[in-house]
């Protein structure tokens, strides 16, 4: 009797089932999409674009100037920013980038130890007066690089890396590419030569300051350093030589953390200058300054323009997301993570507090929810305008329930 009832319980289940299936009524309810005709990425951009007044009369004197925000990329003043212009030993600022591109991925590291080559002995320019088969490791040629902008130890690393110069600036140049440094081309890593066709603007500089700076972070340890002593050790003996940075802007801005000078008789005084305050990190770069007391204090005037008129918003997106209901799925619920953090630069002292979070879900989806796929948004607003937009993921698979899914889970009901 017990078997009869069953197996008309079966059949009964197995002719709703199809039923339900291919009527297209299974939870009539359909996830509606949740879709903007910009990305989040663009949201902000175009928000960023809109509240900067990147032309204040700052009394710049310089050929060229910009000044970034490292975090959104935005830039919030600007003077001939696309002009290509010699950059003398900024240049340094992609050699530091392949070097710790290269340590990144465990082609080198900072206690391998570098052979200078007779080529690396005879830079001229800026040096750290390496001999010919004095070996340093990759550390200390980093801090004569960034501290001494020693054209000797960049060299040095090139030819470690790549085996030779050129094709380092080979390397340079595919990189610089992939930053969307349209207005570079560089013929030596170093900056020493006086080629007319080794150029970059102060757009270029910048960009390329912020891949270091917030790819490598680490570069700060180096670039803060006022003065060290490296010691050399050759066929003559051992001997220290003190480096002292070229950065005189570390004694004279206290949120002043790097980056890098340059000059040359073509490029005249250059600085790329990066500082950190209240969380919000500035790049301020000067080019073709007419001497080097003048670049110093332009990017100091950049840079407290800068913090006068930038907020930063930052969600890191801590609470807990809701459980989404999943419909025809073999489980009821799907958890769901943001995509990332969201960040807001105000550029004209608007207060960022008042920036209100609101969650675009629906009630919920139909499986199969795939892990990684937009389920939703997080969109932020200002003075109820839309000022960028985080994606919520489906954090989990749950597949599309079929027969014996169905079939399972009224077994359970049945005999529970």
């Amino acid at each position: 009797m017990r078997n009869k009832r069953l197996l008309s319980v079966c059949m009964v289940f197995l002719l709703v089932v199809e039923l339900l299936l291919y009527s297209g009524k299974v939870f009539v309810v359909q996830a509606e999409g949740v879709a903007s005709s910009l990305s989040s990425e663009e949201l902000r951009e175009t928000a960023a674009m809109i509240a900067a007044d990147t032309s204040p009369d700052l009394g710049v004197t310089a050929k060229a100037a910009v000044l970034m925000e490292a975090d959104t990329g935005t830039i919030i003043y600007e003077k001939n920013a696309t002009e290509q212009l010699s950059p003398a030993s900024i240049t340094k600022i992609m050699t530091l980038i392949l070097i710790f591109d290269a340590i990144d991925s465990g082609q080198i590291t900072l206690q391998d130890e570098v052979t200078t080559s007779a080529y690396a002995k005879s830079m001229g320019g800026s040096q750290v007066f390496l001999e010919e088969g004095e070996k340093q490791t990759v550390e200390t040629l980093i801090k004569c690089i960034v501290v001494a902008s020693g054209n000797d130890a960049s060299v040095a690393m090139a030819e470690y890396i790549c085996g030779s110069e050129t094709e380092f600036v080979h390397q340079m140049n595919e990189r610089a590419a992939s930053l969307g440094m349209t207005e570079t081309h560089f013929e030596d890593c170093c900056g020493l030569t006086e080629s007319a066709t080794h150029l970059t603007s102060a757009k270029d500089v910048a960009l390329m300051s912020r891949e270091l700076i917030t790819r490598y972070p680490q570069i700060h340890q180096y670039s803060s350093i006022w003065m060290e002593n490296i010691v050399h050790v050759t066929e003559k003996g051992s001997s220290e030589f003190g480096l002292a940075n070229t950065n005189k802007l570390l004694k004279q801005y206290e949120y002043c953390n790097g980056l890098k000078t340059g000059s040359t008789s073509l490029a005249k005084y250059c600085l790329s200058a990066t500082a950190t305050k209240d969380g919000i990190s500035l790049i301020a770069v000067v080019m073709a300054a007419p001497d080097y007391k003048v670049r110093f204090s332009e990017a100091k005037a950049m840079l407290t323009y800068g913090y006068g008129v930038c907020r930063l918003f930052t969600d890191e997106n801590q609470e807990k997301l809701p459980l989404m209901l999943v419909e025809n799925g073999v489980q009821e619920i799907v958890s769901l993570r943001y995509q990332g953090e969201f960040s807001y630069l105000s550029t004209d002292g608007t207060d960022v507090t008042q920036i209100e979070k609101r969650l675009e879900l629906p009630n919920s989806c139909k499986a199969p929810a795939i892990e990684g796929e937009v389920a939703g948004r997080a969109v932020y607003y200002l003075n109820e305008v839309e000022i960028g937009s985080v994606d919520i993921l489906y954090n989990e698979n749950i597949e599309r329930a079929g027969y014996w899914d169905y079939f399972r889970k009224m077994l359970e009901i049945y005999f529970i």
